[in-house]
């Protein structure tokens, strides 16, 4: 794609970023293939392709957003299956990040919009406010029906029947392994799955000391800086993620680490970006360090070579998030754990589409979300698993309030084949 960015633009190293992404783009097409906005819309600006032209005629003139091109914008899921179709590489996750950046620098939105925004962005990466915006929500259920925004309906409905109690092993400490120590890692606890699934850090603290890992809870560390950031919110996102990369760096100069271990691809994601974010900054050395360390809980699994042994013969439907296949490329470890410990694994017809959680996506965009997520769980139930099995917080949420089947993280499927307790999800 020619570009006509001046000298000027081009010293701005978000703009020669986007120049490049855009650039090798060659308006194939190949992308509108596999995007789920374009497949639910029919709309060629809701496809990556137009979105590409949006972004380029926006940035190329140096104007602010516009509602048109916000709205085309704010449907993108970044589920970044564009990027795995790709045969020219183009990186449109730094590109509809940069996007998402210069629309909210330039375009005020509706006040609802900034004031529900401006929640999401304060209550969920804090556990301890998410925590209580789910009491709450628990408790507006029954009058969700005359609430008159269906994005404020979403988020009602989000709040899980059983909230669990805080669990102290996501408190900053250190795990001994179980014998001789093979690795120290440190875990990332993340921030919205520990007010709404406990069991799966709990899960990867128990699995990784029996394997031999010592377990570092990095005091500082929290949210990964994900959500802001797919909001355009670039300070607040790069102020979680410098948090982070700090309270790891310290760790790592006092007993070093070996890996840093997280289990919600969405975040996975992002953390294996921080040496990006940070290319201009005095921390760009220890972010790369730090992204070069980080990995999904089953890329370390794969090199832990657990011995599991399926305690029942179970069909599992391996759910492949989003950010985990497209955003990680890990598209076959978790499933080769799963088959190794002796459990079926089927996968449902489709499944690099995204199943519309994406973040806030479904409490932002709750009409695509849902469709998105009666398609998912079309698929997965036509397979007839006894359970669902997922990487991703999100994805878990998204999927299991679609269908009675129940839903785990892998990691607590791998958990229970080598000797820890039943997954409380399966009763």
């Amino acid at each position: 794609m020619q570009t006509n960015f001046t000298e000027e633009q081009l010293r701005d190293p978000g703009i020669a970023r986007a120049n490049q992404i855009l650039r090798s783009c060659v308006h194939c097409g190949f992308c509108t293939a596999t995007c789920p906005t374009y497949q639910v819309l029919g709309d060629e600006l809701d496809s990556p392709r137009g979105r590409i032209y949006l972004i380029k005629d926006m940035l190329e003139n140096g104007r602010p957003a516009d509602a048109r091109t916000v709205k085309h914008i704010d449907r993108c899921l970044s589920c970044l299956a564009c990027m795995t179709t790709c045969p020219s590489g183009v990186h449109y996750m730094h590109l509809i990040d940069h996007a998402r950046a210069h629309v909210e620098a330039t375009y005020r939105r509706p006040w609802r919009d900034r004031a529900l925004r401006w929640v999401l962005a304060r209550v969920i990466p804090n556990p301890t406010l998410f925590r209580l915006s789910l009491l709450g929500a628990k408790m507006a259920r029954p009058f969700a029906r005359f609430l008159p925004d269906a994005r404020l309906r979403a988020m009602v409905a989000m709040a899980p029947k059983v909230i669990p109690p805080v669990s102290r092993n996501d408190d900053p400490q250190v795990f001994a392994p179980r014998g001789e120590r093979r690795m120290r890692v440190a875990l990332m606890t993340g921030c919205a799955q520990k007010a709404l699934n406990t069991d799966i850090n709990d899960a990867t603290i128990r699995l990784l000391r029996r394997l031999g890992c010592e377990v570092v809870v990095a005091k500082g560390a929290g949210c990964c800086g994900a959500l802001t950031h797919h909001m355009g919110r670039t300070g607040e996102s790069h102020a979680s993620a410098e948090a982070n990369i700090r309270a790891w760096m310290d760790e790592k100069r006092v007993g070093g680490l070996d890996a840093i271990v997280v289990n919600t691809s969405g975040c996975g994601t992002t953390v294996k970006d921080y040496g990006h974010m940070f290319r201009t900054s005095p921390l760009a050395e220890d972010a790369a360090t730090v992204a070069g360390l980080a990995c999904d809980i089953s890329e370390l699994l794969v090199r832990l070579a657990p011995d599991a042994k399926a305690p029942e013969a179970l069909r599992v439907a391996y759910h492949a998030a989003c950010s985990l296949q497209h955003g990680q490329k890990v598209k076959t470890a978790p499933k080769d754990l799963l088959k190794a410990a002796g459990f079926e694994v089927v996968e449902p017809a489709d499944p690099h589409l995204c199943c519309g959680s994406a973040g806030t996506y479904n409490l932002l965009q709750p009409e695509i979300s849902g469709e998105l997520k009666r398609r998912k769980v079309a698929t997965i139930e036509a397979k007839t698993p006894d359970l669902i099995a997922a990487g991703n917080i999100g994805c878990m949420m998204q999927i299991g309030s679609g269908t009675k089947i129940p839903v785990v993280h892998t990691v607590e499927l791998i958990d229970w084949a080598t000797g820890g307790p039943r997954p409380r999800a399966l009763g």
